[in-house]
């Protein structure tokens, strides 16, 4: 539930979903995981969409480097080829542009160019873990603007709802210089061809759990996973704040209930990951820099949302399999 089936157009085509997005330093350079197709992860890639990395350079929410990744339509083995491009300039944010190929190969398989690229699009254990008694007292309590009731959590029988489920994942590792910026904001999506010259976006992922925490809908849009990041404040900044507000107001936990709804606007707001390229990762209440694999992002985030923070009685290890060493760093799947 970070994203996990979040948007109408995502639960019909669960390969078009992200579920979660990492940005972390690699042995050999950064890397950036698109985790896709939640929960069974046995669908693949979609033929006719893409699936893209964007970069922000600049720190104006705008995309200046795009890495994007387009399928075949599954063999009679069930694999399926693919191939990556690096988009830069105005080229990143047109979906009908073509980049610069970085390096193509199959599903299942590890492919290393000379370059120094690494990519892995395959199947693999979901590193993502939450309780799911803990996200259902946090999600009521913002809906309603109510004190967070634990009185059903017991730490010893915590569970991750998602332990023992697989995803797809498309893991990339680039050397640091095709980055081209020392800090950079990441986010990810999936766009559908509409088969009449145009895109549809289906899906974008960034900051873990932001659309399963708020009601984007009722801030007027339809989807908020059609928008893009540069419009998040004026789109849904004024409906953060007030449900952060009443939330901290009900569980008096800040003195200045609006004054803590808009710094945490304004801390989820753009949604994208902020990462000081080539240090090391981690996402926490306190401070973000990118997102690791381990860390518990959804106990960060009930701190950033409550301001107190909110246990959930589980770490990594709750997580589906053993995470690797080496690239591509994931698990194998369950």
């Amino acid at each position: 539930m970070s994203h996990h089936q979040d948007s109408a157009a995502a639960k019909q085509d669960p390969r078009l979903d992200i579920s979660d997005v990492y940005l972390f330093k690699g042995q050999n350079g950064t890397v950036l995981v698109m985790n896709t197709n939640p929960v069974s992860a046995d669908k693949g890639f979609h033929p006719e969409a893409l699936y893209e990395f964007h970069i922000d350079t600049d720190d104006d929410a705008v995309q200046d480097l795009t890495f994007r990744f387009g399928f075949l339509a599954a063999e009679p083995d069930g694999r399926q080829a693919w191939v990556l491009e690096r988009l830069t300039g105005a080229e990143a944010t047109d979906r009908n542009a073509s980049g610069a190929l970085l390096a193509s190969g199959r599903t299942e398989e590890i492919v290393t160019t000379p370059g120094g690229v690494k990519a892995f699009v395959g199947r693999a254990g979901d590193p993502f873990y939450l309780d799911g008694t803990v996200i259902t007292a946090v999600l009521t309590a913002l809906q309603s603007g109510a004190p967070v009731d634990l009185s059903e959590f017991d730490p010893q029988r915590a569970s991750n709802i998602f332990a023992g489920t697989n995803v797809t994942a498309i893991v990339l590792e680039v050397p640091d210089e095709l980055i081209g910026s020392e800090t950079i904001g990441l986010w990810a999506t999936t766009a559908l061809d509409d088969h009449h010259g145009g895109w549809l976006q289906i899906n974008r992922c960034a900051t873990p759990l932001v659309s399963t925490l708020f009601d984007v809908t009722e801030a007027g849009f339809d989807d908020y996973n059609a928008t893009d990041p540069h419009d998040d404040l004026a789109n849904y900044g004024d409906l953060v704040r007030r449900k952060v507000a009443s939330l901290v107001s009900a569980n008096d936990t800040h003195s200045d209930p609006e004054g803590y709804g808009a710094a945490t606007r304004d801390i989820l707001f753009p949604d994208v990951l902020r990462y000081q390229v080539g240090t090391e990762a981690g996402f926490g209440a306190k401070v973000r820099n990118g997102r690791g694999l381990t860390e518990s992002a959804p106990e960060a985030m009930f701190e950033i949302v409550l301001n107190a923070p909110v246990t959930m009685g589980l770490d990594a290890g709750d997580a589906t399999g053993t995470l690797r060493a080496e690239f591509p760093y994931l698990s194998e799947p369950a």
